[in-house]
């Protein structure tokens, strides 16, 4: 699963011996410290976002060590010719004094980046400098969307029937993000300030149309649910209809689908019309048919 999510640019960040050696380590001629410029990136955090999913802290772990090395491009172009800056560390770091809506404290993986002082880097660090360029927006990917509530993959309908942003039980869903497997790139993007990170838009429209999908489903197998409970009742089962109700929501669609027409054979029999002398019972000459009628 790839996930895209924005974060903020902190302004220049404080150079020393010890960050040079690790910014040296990934250039190939030894910089000096008047020929770079520093500054730190707020990749991504904990907090619930506005799509309704976070980075659990064990995952944020995760992708501390894929982040460094990765390189810094515009609006997600991967370009060689679009690369400005790189991470040469990351760190995570917890704010005590913030709950995030989960309950827990929050954190956020924080990277620290270079770029040469080059007079085509200089317009873009003036803009760094100036507060313009702020937003970064992360790739990464993760091997499962975790429901809140249940505990399982909250894309695998067969398990999971839960939705995002809804309150089950007084409990609100959200979807952890779990299992870090890799780290693509960051990118400036131009986009507003927002406290939480978001979805590129090409993944969220791919997400809305399998929730569509997804509800239509639902929608399905509830209506056969309830044609399910509705058959048995008519079919005189010695059953509550609570119980019944139990039975089903525990089915999938095949064996509903076969209970269903189970049932509907034993209606057809304890409710089936006939004629009071079915025509397969007896059989008329054809010349005394109309001999009711003869006087």
């Amino acid at each position: 699963m790839n996930i895209n999510k924005q974060a903020g640019v902190d302004q220049s960040a404080a150079l020393d011996q010890t960050e040079l050696g690790l910014i040296n380590a990934m250039s190939r001629k030894k910089l000096t410290g008047e020929e770079v410029y520093t500054f730190a990136v707020r990749l991504c955090d904990n907090e619930v976002d506005r799509d309704g999913e976070r980075f659990p802290a064990e995952t944020l772990e995760e992708l501390a060590p894929l982040f460094v090395g990765k390189s810094g491009i515009f609006d997600h172009q991967w370009s060689a010719a679009a690369q400005t800056a790189r991470i040469y560390r990351t760190e995570l770091v917890r704010d005590e004094s913030v709950l995030t809506a989960a309950g827990d404290t929050l954190c956020y993986l924080k990277g620290y980046a270079y770029m040469l002082r080059t007079e085509g880097n200089r317009d873009l660090i003036a803009e760094i400098e100036g507060g313009i360029k702020k937003e970064v927006s992360v790739g990464c990917a993760v091997e499962e969307a975790r429901c809140s509530i249940c505990g399982e993959n909250i894309h695998d309908r067969n398990r999971c029937a839960h939705e995002k942003g809804r309150e089950y039980g007084g409990k609100l869903c959200w979807v952890d993000l779990v299992r870090a497997t890799d780290a693509y790139e960051w990118s400036f993007v131009a986009v507003p300030a927002q406290k939480n990170a978001g979805v590129m838009k090409s993944m969220r429209q791919d997400m809305e149309q399998l929730e569509r999908e997804a509800a239509l489903g639902r929608k399905y197998l509830q209506q056969l649910k309830d044609e399910v409970v509705r058959l048995g009742g008519v079919a005189g089962l010695a059953l509550e209809q609570e119980t019944l109700k139990g039975i089903v929501q525990r089915l999938e669609e095949p064996e509903l689908d076969a209970l269903k027409k189970a049932f509907e054979v034993q209606v057809d029999k304890a409710w089936g019309v006939e004629t009071q002398l079915p025509a397969w019972e007896r059989q008329i000459p054809a010349e005394g048919r109309d001999g009711a009628f003869l006087i």
